[in-house]
């Protein structure tokens, strides 16, 4: 392996910031030394050097010839102890979250802009209230409703016997058992309160470094922030992620937070309410009168909440200090104050009531089920009209990327919210499929929506049995075409080995999957909304369960029905739970970290902009750390500085060298190496890492190159050529293996890479001495007294 630290053909005051990539790296591994010692962070992220190197600042003379190593280790951020797994229960949430950052660019459209924002946090907020209408399904319908009311469930239950309507105590009565049943679902909504409160606190409420407040000028209509321009003036033009306030999503996330826990009580009153309407229905008297006007409340502050969620999203062009104390104060507190005036409404003794049949779930599930496939429709128009003025070749899915993807999230919270009620059901059901009991027994069962959704799950794999079988026929056709190429590339004729081309081949083959993602992703959207209306539509037309709306049809199609249920049934429960055991494993198994890693990184690198439940953006600690770490470095030094960054990293490195200031960009060099900007952020984040975008990060940095390997699934070409004056970014393709057979150099056979180990390759040390001696001369080092004074009377840095 090279060293970590080649020495430049020039002197002078030097650091090499180090940003490691997905499944994170110790400091020992990046400074290729054991003796690390933390010279600032904590736990979480944090800076390392050797311990040879800790006191570099004031000894410049040493370093005359060779950079300081500083490694900066983040995986904390996102992978650390095996309880961040839970955090994959919020995956809709993030998938939604996304949607929003996927808008294509645009330019003096901003009420297109703004329209965009706001139908993706309306998807946002279906995918709360559907997430607490399947804890009330299970906790309210299933259980409290349809067991409690059935001997034969009870029995077989024990600790539901206080429950049991046919004991006759005191909490036998419905209304009764649903208020005690909605205590789960409000526990939920308040633990996904509190995880968003704590989160926020330790990232969007953190303050970025003093100094970015600087006034910038704004790209026209390229934000949703309706801020009035800012009155000091502009001094520089800087994209959408270089702006001031890109990083501090407090306000936005804080008003979002209170919206969205209104909606989660008030999706659980709504329940109880509904409840008790059907049976007070043309009944005279204070409890029909109360009824009236607490669906009446429920209703009025369901419309306020709409308008919070609608009325503003993100600002960006200033750090937004305010807070709205009373938004975030008494709207989730008079939701949960109508929840417990519910609550007791509907513990009201009402003689003669019964539980039968199911309570109203069907429309519920249904109106959200179109009202998600509607918001989707026109998601899709309104980033079609914003692609239409400019349209890239290589934007995934031609700008539709937000809609797939939102319409993936309302499919991922359909399948884990049908699933654990299926799960329950059947649990509570017996040995029968849910809903399809016989009449003796107690035939509990969901809405005869879920049932429908999980019926097609089964067409819904076979479908993607298609792509990826002729996937997997591409593949083997392109490596048998790449033999040619990789024989051409070593110039292996005199050495030709079949097995060594063929593996090399093959990885070629299988890393250029990866560009096929737009269209698998297009094709489980499109099939998605297909099913999700065939669902609704069969539900509505039968009004029973699939192996019970197709009785009396001939028996291979009333089969067929029947076994798509069972399956369906078990496929999308199982499918949950492999999905949370897989989930652990993945914190705990480092193999499997890195196989979901870049995923879950992608997630959780945009702020939160359009749902507050999802995990938390690590970026907003991360590349103010970065960006304050540069600027305090070139200040104090005046020294030259390469910022390197693999994976994950070089995008960290392009977010942190955005935000900092030119006096500060013209003394930073970047390199990056196995990069996803291009090939993944370029192409399905085309506003903020599009073609311009990074044409643009070239002209604002001193200088930036980019290596790759053509076996790499995730790094690739950024595709910024040259231009005034400056070189392409991209370096030749490294090749990998290093060496085709055995040489004198390489005795032992040279693996293929891939992704991990760019440093094996002597290209990157000489890319990196080149990029450090492309940097100007280290400026006169200032005076500790100097620095004082100029810390004390601005409190800025150059970030």
């Amino acid at each position: 392996m090279s060293p970590a630290t080649p020495a430049p053909e020039s002197g002078g005051a030097a650091l090499e910031l180090l940003v490691h990539g997905v499944g994170g790296a110790t400091p020992q591994d990046m400074l290729d030394d054991p003796r690390t010692v933390r010279v600032t962070g904590d736990r979480t992220a944090a800076m390392y050097r050797r311990g040879e190197d800790l006191d570099a600042e004031d000894h410049p003379e040493r370093y005359a010839a060779r950079p300081v190593p500083e490694a900066y280790c983040w995986s904390n951020l996102t992978s650390g102890d095996g309880a961040r797994a839970l955090w994959l229960l919020l995956l809709p949430f993030m998938v939604a979250n996304l949607a929003h950052w996927m808008r294509p660019p645009s330019q003096g459209r901003p009420g297109l802009v703004r329209l965009y924002g706001v139908l993706v946090r309306l998807v946002a907020l279906t995918l709360t209230v559907l997430l607490t209408a399947a804890a009330c399904e299970v906790a309210l319908d299933l259980t409290a409703w349809q067991c409690a009311a059935t001997t034969a469930c009870t029995d077989r239950y024990s600790w539901l016997g206080f429950l049991s309507a046919g004991r006759g105590g005191w909490w036998s009565v419905p209304g009764r058992r649903l208020a005690l049943a909605a205590v789960v679902p409000t526990v939920l909504v308040g633990l996904l309160w509190y995880l968003s409160n704590r989160t926020w606190s330790a990232y969007e409420a953190q303050r970025p470094p003093t100094g970015y407040d600087v006034p910038v000028a704004e790209p026209p209509a390229d934000t949703e922030a309706a801020d009035a321009a800012d009155p000091a003036g502009p001094v520089e033009l800087r994209p959408a992620l270089g702006r001031p306030g890109f990083w501090y999503g407090r306000r936005l996330v804080a008003r979002l937070r209170a919206a969205h826990t209104a909606a989660g009580f008030l999706t659980v009153a709504a329940a109880l309410v509904t409840a008790t309407a059907r049976h007070d229905a043309g009944l005279p008297g204070p409890r029909t009168v109360l009824g009236w006007g607490l669906r009446g409340a429920v209703a009025f502050l369901a419309l306020v909440v709409l308008w919070v969620v609608c009325r503003r999203g993100r600002s960006e062009r200033r750090l937004d200090w305010r807070v709205e104390r009373a938004l975030v104060s008494w709207l989730p507190a008079a939701s949960l104050l109508l929840l417990a005036l519910a609550a007791l409404h509907a513990g009201w003794a009402r003689p003669g009531w019964i539980s039968t049949g199911t309570l109203p779930g069907d429309a519920v599930f249904g109106a959200l089920t179109l009202a998600q496939g509607g918001l989707v429709v026109v998601l899709g128009v309104v980033a079609l009209l914003l692609q239409r003025p400019r349209r890239d070749p290589r934007t995934a899915l031609r700008g539709l990327g937000g809609p797939a993807v939102a319409m993936l999230a309302c499919g991922l919270g359909g399948v884990m919210s049908g699933g654990v009620a299926q799960r329950v059901a059947d649990w509570l059901d017996g040995p029968a499929t849910p809903g399809m009991g016989d009449h003796s027994g107690p035939r509990i069962g969901p809405p005869v929506l879920l049932s429908w959704q999980a019926s097609v799950i089964p067409l819904l794999l076979l479908l993607l049995l298609v792509p990826a079988a002729l996937l997997a026929v591409r593949t083997v056709v392109d490596a048998r075409r790449l033999r040619s190429a990789v024989e051409a590339d070593y110039d292996a004729a005199a050495e030709r080995d079949p097995v060594r081309t063929g593996q090399i081949a093959a990885d070629r083959a299988r890393a250029s999957l990866t560009d096929s993602a737009p269209v698998l992703v297009g094709m489980v959207s499109g099939a998605t909304l297909l099913l999700g209306a065939a669902s609704v539509a069969g539900a509505w037309a039968s009004g029973n369960v699939p192996g019970r709306a197709f009785d009396g049809a001939h028996p291979a199609i009333a089969s067929l029905a029947s076994v798509t249920q069972a399956l369906g049934s078990w496929m999308i429960g199982l499918g949950f739970l492999l999905f949370v055991t897989w989930g652990r494993r993945a914190y705990k198994d480092a193999s499997a970290r890195r196989t979901i890693g870049i995923l879950w990184d992608v997630g959780t690198f945009w702020p939160r902009a359009a749902h507050p439940f999802a995990p938390p953006c690590y970026a907003e600690r991360a590349v103010p750390d970065l960006t304050w770490r540069m600027s305090s470095w070139t200040r104090a030094t005046g020294g030259r500085l390469v910022i390197s960054g693999h994976s994950q990293g070089s995008v960290l490195a392009a977010a942190a060298v955005w935000q900092l200031l030119p006096a500060t960009r013209s003394r930073v060099a970047l390199l990056t190496y196995g990069s996803p900007l291009e090939r993944l952020y370029g192409r399905w984040f085309p506003a903020y890492f599009g073609p311009e975008a990074l044409r643009g990060l070239n002209r604002t940095v001193h200088c930036w190159s980019n290596l790759y390997r053509a076996t790499d699934p995730i790094g690739g070409p950024v595709r910024v050529p040259a231009e005034d004056g400056r070189p392409a970014v991209d370096a030749a393709v490294l090749l990998d293996p290093v060496a085709y057979g055995r040489t004198r150099a390489h005795p032992l056979p040279e693996p293929i890479l891939g992704h991990s180990d760019y440093q094996a390759d002597p290209a990157f040390a000489r890319c990196r001495s080149k990029l450090l001696d492309r940097l100007p001369p280290a400026l006169p080092r200032q005076r500790a007294s100097d620095q004082e004074a100029d810390q004390g009377s601005s409190g800025r840095s150059s970030g």
